[in-house]
């Protein structure tokens, strides 16, 4: 069998993972990044092909008669045609929930910067002011407990859970908001306004579709309390960015935290860069090594499961 890896870069940037458990299963080429146009050229004659955000479109597949199967380096999978490759009897496998526990980590990194001030803290112990404090304790910038604050969470798969049970563990108020009730919720459901409204914390882990496209906008972020933050690991097309931008730098929001873009890498235009109280992190909540180690257990899994037959993670 011969494998083609096209974004090898995309799994690791240091060289902290290495792609050699994929030789195992054939022969392996492996590129650190490939461009749409050269995708077709560099698959060639190979059954497999690995990647994580190269588009393997109809024409791709035509060019590449030999395609087989097409594993993800994700969970996402827009950027295959998937029922083409249906069509032409090719398999496409995707990881899922491998990421769980490092974006709720994440999304709590986020929370307790905020409401403990870490950053701005450690800024003004840098620029000398605890030095020149008159007492033992220098503490001008407000902070808060978690512990009975509202968090307000819209998506309720395996990210959402997990950062309930987080939540939870703080001692803060859970509201739940996602397309469907979920089944033996501990906490309470209710629609996206009331969530808005009562949030302290508003989290977004939805998937991005019509509905859920834009739905950070500014009739919702008008419903947040002036001291309310707002975050977003799930995808960067949920947020008006130009809304947010507003609500931030007018004081309708006190924060926004995101790991996400619509555009990604950051474009300059972006009406978030420099916006008041926006941090963003360039979409790391996935990428602890710890987190890629299992991706790359899950994908290679999937390749083995299809190898002998019973393929797992199907997306087609």
């Amino acid at each position: 069998m011969k494998i083609v890896v096209l974004d090898w870069k995309t799994m690791t940037m240091n060289g902290d993972l290495s792609p050699d458990v994929l030789r195992q299963f054939g022969e392996t080429t492996v590129y650190p990044l490939t461009k749409a146009e050269e995708a077709a050229e560099r698959i060639g004659d190979a059954e497999i092909v690995l990647c994580n955000k190269v588009p393997i479109t109809e024409e791709v597949m035509q060019r590449c008669p030999n395609l087989r199967y097409i594993g993800l380096f994700a969970t996402g999978y827009n950027n295959i045609d998937v029922e083409f490759a249906a069509e032409k009897n090719i398999t496409v496998c995707n990881a899922g929930q491998y990421s769980t526990n490092a974006v709720a980590q994440h999304v709590f990194a986020f929370i307790l910067d905020w409401y403990s001030r870490v950053s701005s803290y450690n800024s003004a112990v840098q620029l000398g002011e605890w030095e020149s404090s008159e007492i033992f304790s220098y503490f001008p910038i407000p902070t808060h407990e978690l512990s009975g604050k509202t968090l307000s969470i819209v998506g309720f798969g395996s990210i959402g859970r997990a950062a309930a049970e987080i939540g939870n563990a703080f001692g803060m108020k859970i509201l739940v908001n996602s397309r469907t009730v979920p089944k033996d919720c501990p906490y309470e459901f209710t629609d996206i306004r009331t969530a808005a409204e009562n949030a302290d914390i508003l989290t977004f882990h939805c998937p991005l579709t019509e509905k859920t496209r834009h739905l950070v906008n500014a009739d919702l972020l008008a419903l947040m309390k002036p001291s309310a933050i707002l975050i977003n690991t799930s995808r960067g097309g949920v947020v008006v960015e130009r809304d947010l931008a507003d609500a931030l730098n007018s004081g309708k929001i006190a924060a926004a935290y995101l790991d996400v873009l619509d555009r990604e890498p950051m474009s300059c235009e972006t009406p978030l860069k420099g916006a008041k109280n926006c941090v963003i992190t360039p979409h790391t909540a996935w990428a602890a090594l710890e987190t890629r180690e299992r991706l790359l257990k899950i994908v290679c899994g999937n390749l083995k499961a299809w190898l002998e037959g019973n393929p797992t993670n199907k997306v087609n």
